[in-house]
């Protein structure tokens, strides 16, 4: 794996739309994904989008590679008991980590440390060996046990990214709104991109 490499997992929270034009725009920036799927998060992704995954993750790989023109290798969709993959080791831990988007239970379990999956196991790689961790979380209201548990994630290192779009771009479409959010997270990456106009870079039309 190589060190610039980032982990993209999505969980089973509405909102896979977010997780997908990430994915989209990771890959056209020439970035190495490593990209983990719950359950949940491949029955969310059939329905609130057009694309159809099917089961097995090697035909995930190929008709997501397809969709977003990912060059050969780029892309490595992971079993969700793949032990054995990269980024379940400190000695190959990517640069970041972004789960996008990110339940409740999920960010509860990394909060606790459980490890039970291989996106829990990555994301607790990723907090103990001090890289990056972000997680996009998509629900509404929040309780006390959320609130806590984010704090606890912030003070371990991790980065709390709700997914609440701005409007002062005016956007006029869904793909305004999302990619409104997709650029905060690639800001937040230092990836460079051109998603929406920068707060008072905004043409003058």
């Amino acid at each position: 794996m190589s060190r610039n490499s980032i982990a993209l997992a999505m969980t089973g929270a509405s909102g896979a739309v977010y997780g997908l034009r990430l994915l989209e725009q990771l890959l056209a920036a020439g970035e190495q994904v490593y990209l983990m799927l719950s359950k949940p998060a491949q029955l969310v992704i059939n329905m609130e989008t057009d694309l159809q995954l099917p089961a097995r993750m090697h035909d995930i790989e190929q008709v997501l590679s397809q969709q977003f023109h990912a060059a050969p290798q780029q892309l490595h969709v992971l079993g969700r008991e793949e032990w054995t993959a990269p980024v379940a080791s400190g000695s190959s831990v990517p640069r970041a980590m972004v789960i996008c988007p990110c339940t409740s239970g999920t960010l509860s379990a990394i909060a606790c440390g459980l490890s039970r999956s291989l996106i829990e196991r990555a994301a607790d790689v990723v907090l103990k060996e001090r890289r990056q961790l972000i997680l996009v979380h998509r629900e509404t209201p929040l309780s006390a046990i959320h609130l806590e548990n984010m704090l606890t994630l912030t003070r371990a290192g991790a980065m709390i990214m709700p997914a609440n779009p701005g409007f002062y771009h005016r956007p006029q479409t869904l793909d305004d709104i999302v990619n409104f959010m997709v650029s905060r997270i690639l800001d937040q990456l230092q990836i460079e991109h051109t998603l929406v106009p920068r707060w008072g870079l905004e043409s003058d039309e």
